[in-house]
């Protein structure tokens, strides 16, 4: 693997065996140092992550990153939590378009609307883009900002995978919740830059992954101001504001966060233009592809997959020795439900 300017992955990380702990005069102690990954099998993946955080930390380092400048964004679906068989927005968009149905009698005349309130799936995404954005148009707006997002809280407390029969909460990575904590206990600010819709994330990042809402980034539709019955209110409009996908994230990240980021991570060709934007930084920094290659245990597909497709941005991987977490090898379980 191979780390941007100064950085080099082979150095040897810190001593992790045995240090004094709690020793006092009549009684001393030994305890071994908690491991920040314990979901993570120790292997390169692992060790290139520990190596790259105690670099940019360490006061005095030549790699020395001071704390406001580490930066780390996460794609979020397929990096931190599943994606298939759909994008988990598309299942919510579905039922919101059979809730309101009553009130669109048109729509079981009009496609796309007609199959999805027949359940037939196959011409939903067969209808391509288009159709998807005039799901999430007709099913996202028309409410207040508020409302969007306490139907989103609603929607999470009953909706189930359709696979594994859980809540899409609990089919967020083990590995990835650690590793956001770890990041955070050294310094590091945490960000979603997402494709997925931001008004959609930010009623639950903060309670699963501990990303605060204005440390989110994605897709948004516009709003305009309003006063209802004498309040203030945003109200959403059936109009895209801004799609955060492939060449929109390095522009998310720049209107949003200011900074360009130390370490980023995807999972798909949507994000290869966030890992290229976060490698030509000066400095030292961390670029990371999490491979879907466990079909016992989650699902394993990239380059001929039609949602979360790795292609173009695997070949980059490769060519420019940015690391590539294998689900399979690299981590011990998936989700936090399946620790024992």
């Amino acid at each position: 693997m191979r780390m941007e300017r100064r950085f080099n992955a082979r150095t040897t990380v810190m001593q992790r065996s045995l240090i004094a702990l709690g020793c006092s005069l009549l009684v001393s102690g030994c305890a071994v140092t908690r491991d920040p990954l314990p979901s993570w099998h120790d292997g390169p993946s692992k060790k290139a992550i520990l190596d790259f955080v105690s670099h940019v930390t360490k006061p005095g380092s030549i790699d020395f990153v001071p704390p406001a400048e580490r930066i780390a964004t996460f794609d979020n679906d397929g990096t931190l939590w599943s994606e298939q068989p759909m994008y988990f927005q598309l299942f919510f968009a579905l039922d919101r378009v059979k809730e309101l149905a009553a009130q669109h009698p048109e729509w079981r005349r009009k496609q796309p609307f007609k199959a999805v309130l027949e359940d037939d799936l196959k011409t939903v995404l067969a209808g391509g883009e288009h159709a998807l954005l005039e799901l999430v148009m007709a099913s996202h707006a028309g409410n207040t900002t508020e409302e969007f997002s306490q139907t989103v809280k609603e929607w999470l407390t009953t909706a189930k995978h359709p696979k594994t029969g859980r809540p899409y909460t609990d089919m967020v990575y083990q590995p990835m919740l650690e590793l956001l904590a770890y990041l955070r206990a050294n310094g590091f600010k945490t960000f979603i830059v997402s494709g997925g819709g931001i008004e959609f994330m930010r009623p639950w990042t903060e309670q699963v992954y501990g990303i605060p809402p204005e440390q989110v980034v994605g897709s948004s539709i516009k709003t305009k101001f309003e006063m209802r019955g004498g309040k203030p209110v945003l109200v959403r409009l059936p109009e895209i504001n801004f799609i955060d996908d492939k060449a929109g994230k390095p522009v998310g990240i720049n209107q949003h966060i200011g900074r360009r980021p130390t370490a980023a991570f995807g999972n798909s060709d949507g994000d290869l233009q966030m890992l290229q934007w976060t490698a030509a930084g000066d400095g030292p920094n961390l670029m990371v592809y999490i491979h879907h290659t466990d079909a016992e245990r989650e699902w394993a597909y990239d380059r001929e997959s039609h949602i979360g497709r790795l292609d173009e941005g695997l070949d980059e991987a490769n060519d420019k020795g940015w690391l590539v977490v294998d689900m399979k090898k690299d981590w011990k379980v998936i989700y936090p439900f399946q620790m024992k």
